[in-house]
């Protein structure tokens, strides 16, 4: 599904540079549902938009087989001066769907109103999470990649979100990042440490969340 090849991340900053990820080679395999652990300033959100292509690394080379999500709710892929319809269209191009079919259900799965052909710098944060989490469950992706689980709207909306997804997984991997250990257990079934720029693998759930407490 997603293969690494000696994949290093740098920052300059104004300290000097910071190393997110260090020389790292792994595979994520289809049919595996993984959870990235660390502390906070690891790097977690970092790998997980080089993951999705939204980043590129320093040095080497990431491979994606099947189709990766963007990090699920995330925003910073829309175009501001246009409309969530505009941008539907745009999105669907880039991942060769039907403009119509993504359109039809962000619209009712999001739930904008009059606001759907309107910019999307005029939305509230809240009316910006409904259209990403919308845009993300209108195209069927092999795996989705999720930085924090977060609840979006009121609790019927949530209940919506969360039927959404739950359809979703019955055919689809998850890369996950979340401090919540009853989160990872529900979607997880193995789990890696992000720590000093290393990521060690762990095929027993349990034992990563263990090492994580530990840090």
């Amino acid at each position: 599904m997603v293969e690494f090849d000696g994949v290093t991340k740098t920052y300059r900053t104004k300290k000097g540079t910071k190393t997110i990820l260090r020389d790292a080679t792994f595979k994520v395999n289809r049919g595996r549902s993984l959870a990235v652990l660390g502390q906070n300033g690891t790097g977690k959100s970092t790998l997980l938009r080089l993951l999705a292509g939204v980043e590129h690394p320093t040095e080497g080379s990431i491979r994606r087989g099947g189709r990766v999500s963007w990090p699920l709710g995330f925003g910073g892929g829309f175009a501001s001066d246009i409309s969530a319809r505009e941008n539907c269209i745009f999105i669907s191009r880039i991942y060769n769907a039907d403009p119509e079919e993504v359109i039809d259900f962000v619209e009712s799965f999001a739930e904008l109103g009059n606001y759907f052909d309107m910019p999307v710098k005029t939305y509230s944060s809240g009316m910006k999470a409904r259209l990403a989490f919308g845009m993300s469950m209108a195209i069927e992706f092999d795996c989705y990649l999720i930085d924090e689980l977060t609840a979006v709207g009121d609790k019927r909306f949530r209940d919506k979100c969360h039927a959404e997804f739950s359809a979703r997984r019955e055919t689809a991997d998850v890369i996950m990042i979340s401090h919540s250990v009853q989160t990872i257990i529900s979607y997880c079934d193995t789990a890696a440490v992000l720590n000093n720029g290393r990521l060690e693998f762990y095929d027993d759930l349990h034992e990563a969340i263990e090492i994580y407490k530990a840090l």
